[in-house]
């Protein structure tokens, strides 16, 4: 068997190719440019809305999409498949990720979760109470739980700029934080924002959940084999009046959190194909019959390497990290500043909403902490000083994404949505600034 060319004597172009791909992997891979591609993708939509061609902008969104056959249509806007359709895939990132913490992670174990617990609690308390002290009139008062959410991708991506020096420790308490974040807001969507329940859609709901199921018990393995169940869940959502996003959430959960079983480990399979084809001529002759079964068994135990809940998982992040939530960003970040309705009640939405992200949000998460760690009932992770727990609580004021999510749940009325985005945005961006700036205190005292 001839021996394989060494890299230098691949042609220039290639070798070139291969370099650039090999970076922009690393690149991708980097926290802080997730957060860096959401941001761009707000400020275009920003100024796309408020330039002379902001018509475009709504009509483009507006434009039906349409899928079906015959007589039987489906037709929304762009802006329904961006908001109700592209996102369940965010949300199923998101409950993989709750089911990956915990099976393995900091919510593995309840005396290691119950202080990110209790601080989540207090970051959803205290700003809903601040934005109700300011918005007790009940049509303002629906956006309530706007500020109680933390973005995870912005928060964690902040936390990357500040580099190396942060201890481990902090970012896991971040981590855990704003997962536990998202888990309250989906029960807060679930059971605040949802109303006249058809049952027929959790008999179709029922269905997908049970087929996913059934192809677990099977052991199939293969993750696009999926989409029918998952789509059966989302048609039931929707059907029975739940915000079929949601779907996405109970697949992520329902992925297994260890591999199929297999006859034979998956890295024993894989060097015995390996040395099956070293010691076979089928190879180098390039014989499909002969490689078919071989290859077969290569990609499966490849696959089963890791439970499935980590391999998807590491599949859709890139996707949603660069392309569900920058289109999410540039559907509904571009607010009209002088479309807000901040006039009736609009202008106290807006400050409610901001003041809860930037003030509310830390207060919340340190008092509750302090008094968690006061009373005995838990303790701070080695290397997490209270200067750390600032800069979670002060990062976790971050809710750009579930916070315009629930603010298109909680308001109908198109003014006071403008003037809950508006307060998102700026109280995000304070809250990230703030974050920043007292990350860079924090770290010199160290």
């Amino acid at each position: 068997m001839n021996e394989s060319p060494s890299f230098d004597d691949l042609p220039k172009a290639q070798r070139l190719a291969e370099r650039a791909l090999s970076t922009l992997h690393r690149f991708l891979q980097v926290e802080a440019v997730s957060g860096a591609a959401l941001l761009v993708a707000a400020a275009a939509a920003l100024i796309w809305a408020n330039s002379p061609f902001d018509h475009s902008y709504h009509a483009f969104w507006d434009l039906p999409i349409t899928i079906g056959f015959g007589e039987h249509v489906f037709s929304k806007s762009l802006h329904f498949w961006v908001n109700d359709a592209l996102m369940t895939v965010f949300f199923l990132v998101v409950g993989m990720e709750i089911r990956r913490e915990m099976h393995e992670g900091a919510l593995n174990k309840l005396d290691q979760a119950i202080l990110p617990l209790i601080a989540a609690a207090g970051g959803v308390i205290v700003p809903a109470l601040i934005y109700l002290s300011l918005n007790c009139d009940p049509a303002r008062g629906q956006g309530w739980a706007v500020p109680t959410a933390t973005d995870i991708a912005f928060a964690v991506g902040v936390l990357a700029l500040l580099g190396r020096m942060v201890p481990v420790n902090v970012r896991v308490f971040l981590l855990a934080l704003a997962i536990i974040d998202d888990i309250i807001a989906v029960l807060i969507i679930a059971v605040f924002y949802t109303a006249n329940l058809q049952p027929g859609g959790f008999v179709i709901a029922s269905i997908g959940v049970l087929a996913a199921l059934g192809f677990q018990r099977i052991g199939i393995g293969s993750a696009p084999l999926y989409v029918l169940p998952g789509s059966l869940v989302w048609i039931g959502f929707f059907v029975a009046g739940i915000h079929p996003t949601l779907a996405g959430v109970i697949l992520g959960l329902m992925t297994p959190a260890r591999a199929i079983p297999m006859q034979e480990p998956p890295l024993e399979v894989v060097s015995r194909v390996l040395k099956q084809l070293r010691s076979s001529d089928a190879a180098s002759e390039r014989d499909p019959c002969r490689l078919e079964q071989p290859l077969r068994d290569l990609r499966v135990a490849h696959r089963e390497i890791l439970p499935p809940v980590s391999r998807v998982q590491m599949a859709m992040h890139p996707w949603v990290a660069y392309g569900v939530m920058p289109i999410f960003a540039l559907a509904n970040a571009g607010v009209s500043l002088t479309g807000a309705d901040l006039s009736a009640g609009g202008h106290l939405v807006m400050m409610g909403t901001a003041l809860a992200l930037v003030a509310g949000k830390p207060l919340g998460v340190v008092g509750a902490t302090w008094v968690a760690v006061r009373l005995g009932w838990c303790r701070l992770a080695p290397g997490v000083s209270w200067g750390g727990v600032s800069l979670v609580g002060l990062l976790a004021g971050i809710g750009f994404t579930m916070s315009i999510f629930i603010s298109m749940l909680a308001f109908s009325n198109q003014g006071l949505l403008s003037a809950a985005k508006l307060g998102v945005l700026f109280g995000s961006l304070v809250a990230a600034t703030l974050g920043l700036g007292w990350g860079v205190i924090y770290i010199r005292r160290q």
